[in-house]
C-alpha cells in the first residue's frame, strides 16, 4: 500500500561532538513494506544507550544524523498488507529493535533479538540501505514482530521505558529462573537496575542490591529489595559466599569488583552483564570463575514472547517504574541527567513537535 505518512520530524543530533544540540529535522521514513507498521509517537523513554550513541562513545554513526530513542509508545497509523492483529488507532510500543531477517536460526527459534543482521531502534540501516531513525520524533516505522500491544491498565509514561530498560533485565531474569526460592543480586541501581529490582521482586525472587555507597539504599528497599550491600566496604563479599543463584550487572562501569561478586554466586550460577561500559572490562581473572564454576554471560534486550510476558506481568502486578516526565524539547537536559547520574530512574519525553 502507499504510505499516508511519508516523512517524520525528530530531534536530531548532527555531530557527536555537539551531542546536546538537538535540532528538529525532517526526514523521509523508510518504505512501508508489507510487514511494517507506522506508529505516531506519543512518548519515548530516555535510555543510557541514547547517550552512548549520540556522543560517539559506541563508535561512528551508521546514519547521516541520529534521532535517538528506542522506548516508544504511540498509536498505529497504518500498516502493510501482511500485518495481522493490529488496528489503526491501537496503542502499541516499539523497543530497541525494529527489524530482523526472519530466516536465520535465531529468528526461527524465537530469539529474534539475536539475529545477526538486526535493525536497531536508531543509528541503523535496513538491508536495502534505508536509514531508520528513532523515537524522539513524530513517527517511526517497524516490522510488526517488534510492535507490541500495550495493556489498557498501563499508562504510556510507565510502559515506555519497559520496552528497553525493563526488557533488558526481564529476559535474563526469566531465562535464568528468577522466582520464588531464588536469590538474585542486582549490581547498580540506575535505570536498568531499578527495573531488575522491580521485576525480580514481581517474579518472586529475593533481591539484593549492590551499589558503591549507601546513597540509594532507601530507594532500593522501597522498590522491593530485601537487602542492600555497599561495595566500597572492604570485604563486603565475605559473608555472602555461594549466596546467589543469579547476579545481573546493570552498571556501565569498568571498575566493578567483579572477582568479589563472582565469589558470591552459588555453584554453576551466572553473572550476567547488561550494563555496557564504553571502555570494556579488564579486571576479571579466570581463577575467580573456577572456585564455584561461575559463568560470565551477557544478554541483549528480549524476544517478542518475553516482551509480551513482561507487559502482562507489569499490568497484573501493577508495577510502577520511577520515572520523570518532561516535554521532548528538553531532551538535552534528560541526556545530561543520564550523563551525570542524577536521573531517578528513567526520563520519559512527551512528543511535542507540531504535527
Amino acid at each position: 500500500m502507499s504510505p499516508t505518512v511519508a516523512n517524520a520530524s525528530g530531534y536530531a543530533i548532527h555531530d557527536p561532538k555537539d551531542y546536546l544540540n538537538f535540532k528538529v529535522t525532517e526526514y523521509p521514513l523508510e518504505p512501508l513494506e508489507d510487514d511494517r507498521v507506522t506508529v505516531a509517537v506519543e512518548v519515548c523513554g530516555v535510555c543510557g544507550s541514547d547517550h552512548h550513541t549520540i556522543s560517539g562513545g559506541w563508535g561512528p554513526w551508521a546514519t547521516k544524523f541520529v534521532v535517538t530513542g528506542h522506548e516508544v509508545i504511540g498509536t498505529v497509523v497504518e500498516f502493510g498488507k501482511a500485518v495481522r492483529g493490529l488496528t489503526v488507532g491501537q496503542r502499541v510500543g516499539v523497543g530497541a529493535q525494529v527489524g530482523s531477517c526472519g530466516r536465520c536460526k535465531a529468528c526461527k527459534s524465537g530469539n529474534e533479538q539475536y539475529c545477526p543482521t538486526p535493525v536497531h531502534g536508531y543509528n541503523t540501516l535496513w538491508a536495502d540501505g534505508h536509514e531508520h531513525q528513532g523515537g524522539y520524533s513524530t513517527h517511526i516505522r517497524a516490522q510488526d514482530l517488534f510492535v507490541f500491544p500495550i495493556p489498557d491498565s498501563l499508562k504510556s509514561t510507565d510502559a515506555a521505558s519497559m520496552l528497553c530498560g525493563g526488557l533488558t533485565v526481564f529476559s535474563p531474569l526469566v531465562r535464568n529462573g528468577a522466582g520464588p526460592g531464588k536469590k538474585v543480586g542486582v549490581v547498580g541501581l540506575g535505570g536498568l537496575g531499578h527495573y531488575a529490582v522491580l521485576f525480580g521482586t514481581a517474579l518472586g525472587a529475593e533481591v539484593t542490591v549492590f551499589s558503591r555507597t549507601d546513597a540509594k539504599k532507601a530507594d532500593a528497599l522501597a522498590m522491593g529489595a530485601k537487602h542492600f550491600v555497599a561495595t566500597q566496604d572492604k570485604g563486603f563479599e565475605a559473608k555472602l559466599q555461594r549466596e546467589f543463584d543469579l547476579i545481573i550487572v546493570t552498571a556501565s562501569s569498568a571498575s566493578l569488583p567483579i572477582n568479589e561478586l563472582l565469589s558470591t554466586l552459588d555453584i554453576e550460577c551466572k553473572l550476567v552483564f547488561v550494563g555496557m561500559p564504553e571502555e570494556g572490562l579488564a579486571n576479571i581473572t579466570s581463577q575467580a570463575l573456577s572456585g564455584n564454576a561461575a559463568a560470565l554471560a551477557s544478554s541483549h534486550i528480549g524476544s517478542r514472547t518475553e516482551a509480551l510476558a513482561m507487559l502482562k506481568l507489569a499490568a497484573e502486578k501493577q508495577i510502577k517504574p520511577w520515572v520523570n516526565v518532561t516535554p521532548m524539547k528538553d531532551a538535552a537536559k534528560a541526556i545530561q541527567a543520564v550523563e551525570n547520574g542524577s536521573v531517578r530512574y528513567r526520563t520519559i519525553l512527551v512528543q511535542d513537535i507540531a504535527k
